[in-house]
């Protein structure tokens, strides 16, 4: 899925192209940052306690940090150009991740904006280089047209990739066919004569939710929580990263010390590209549509089909009644302190008017409690129950797990006063 051309700069000096030639490692290796990226993100945000927001500012500075370092490369390098595509990767992620889990856009119109952004970026891409192909990123402006269009990619991918399942309600595993069946139909219409740009940038976003798919079926518990919930092979977040992470690092020091994805090399070792076909690309671009209204058609079927979904939580209501305070009274109080503090951000928010941060609040007051679980409902098995019971009250008036919209100020304030005084 790939064109090369020799790239020169106006004084007609060969310049070296800053990205890896398009073979079967790129797409190994594509795929397993893919996955590393969504797994690795979920051991920080839920495993960690960090929370949406914070790992999305985490990793928003980790990629600027990265791509300062990739940018300044007067050629391409293994390491640095993988660190950066696994970076992008959780990056564009959590951005969509924020868009629906915070401020509850569906994903629909999520899928919607990204894909109009990405033809943006495409069309002022094109109109100033008058190129696409990744084979001519070889100027610090093509170089940034092509990670900004890499990080439009993931996160359009975690859009559609999420709508889809929640469309279906496949399992992990189940879901892993659909982004797999594409790739291999759009590599039989390149192989055909298809357009290799257009062919290249198809592949590249499906990859993202069929690495992310794998990652969930490796990580997920063998048997659902509660009914419509991933099952899969239950490695978990941390060691699903930590096989992923050691085969990107082995397969970086194989291309490393080869150089077989180095444009120069790689074009020395191939024949030359014959010119394409007009007539071919034209019957593949048909072939193309046929494919995007086949998918279309299958997501419908399966959507009609009865299948399971995750429940919604329901409404919880406390089953004894505890003092303030009597509750939360075994806990560590450092742990207690940091819910006491999300809890009071939220309250504090509600009180002055700023919803977007009193929503926020309490979403990572939420992803806290819920990483705190394991250690936390040991301790006082009833006393967890009661404070869960509470919580999910504080929940429901922001319309965070439930289906409700969010509720006046006063019924937020209130119920966060109450959750407030629990864990006094």
């Amino acid at each position: 899925m790939t064109t090369t051309s020799a790239v020169r700069s106006r004084r007609g000096r060969l310049l070296l192209n800053k990205v890896p030639e398009v073979t079967v490692w790129f797409w190994v290796i594509k795929i397993l940052c893919t996955t590393v990226g969504e797994s690795f993100a979920d051991w920080i945000d839920m495993k960690l306690g960090v929370g949406l927001v914070n790992t999305a500012l985490i990793f928003t500075a980790v990629f600027v940090v990265v791509l300062a370092v990739q940018l300044r490369l007067k050629r391409y390098v293994p390491f640095p150009y993988w660190l950066t595509v696994v970076v992008v990767s959780v990056t564009g992620t959590l951005y969509t991740d924020i868009l629906t889990d915070q401020l509850n856009v569906p994903l629909w119109i999520s899928s919607a904006v990204f894909s109009v952004l990405l033809v943006a970026v495409f069309g002022v891409w094109w109109l100033r280089e008058r190129t696409l192909s990744i084979h001519a990123v070889a100027t610090r402006s093509r170089e940034s047209f092509y990670w900004l269009t890499v990080l439009v990619t993931f996160a359009l991918g975690t859009a559609t990739g999420d709508w889809t399942l929640d469309l279906t309600g496949w399992s992990p595993g189940a879901s892993v066919l659909l982004p797999l069946g594409l790739i291999a139909a759009i590599t039989v219409l390149w192989k055909f004569g298809a357009n290799p740009v257009l062919s290249f940038w198809l592949a590249y976003i499906l990859t993202r939710p069929l690495g992310a798919n794998i990652g969930d079926w490796l990580a997920s518990p063998k048997v659902a929580e509660s009914p419509g919930d991933p099952t899969g092979l239950a490695l978990g977040t941390f060691t699903t990263s930590l096989i992923f992470l050691g085969l990107i690092l082995a397969t970086v020091l194989y291309l490393t010390a080869t150089r077989a994805d180095v444009t120069e090399t790689h074009r020395a070792a191939q024949d030359p590209h014959a010119p394409g076909d007009p007539r071919r690309e034209r019957v593949a671009l048909a072939g193309f549509g046929a494919l995007a209204v086949a998918t279309a058609v299958l997501l419908t079927v399966a959507h009609n089909r009865p299948h399971v979904t995750p429940a919604p939580e329901t409404d919880a209501t406390p089953t004894v009644q505890l003092a303030p305070g009597q509750a939360a009274e075994k806990f560590p109080p450092a742990k207690v302190a940091r819910l006491r503090a999300l809890a009071s951000t939220a309250l504090a928010d509600a009180r002055s008017g700023n919803a977007k941060g009193a929503h926020a609040a309490a979403k990572a007051l939420r992803d806290l409690w819920d990483a705190d679980q394991k250690s936390l409902q040991p301790l006082d098995g009833t006393g967890w129950t009661f404070i869960d019971a509470q919580l999910d009250q504080v929940l429901k008036t922001f319309g965070i797990d439930h289906s409700n919209p969010p509720m006046a100020p006063a019924k937020q304030e209130a119920e966060l006063t109450t959750l407030l005084a629990d864990l006094r």
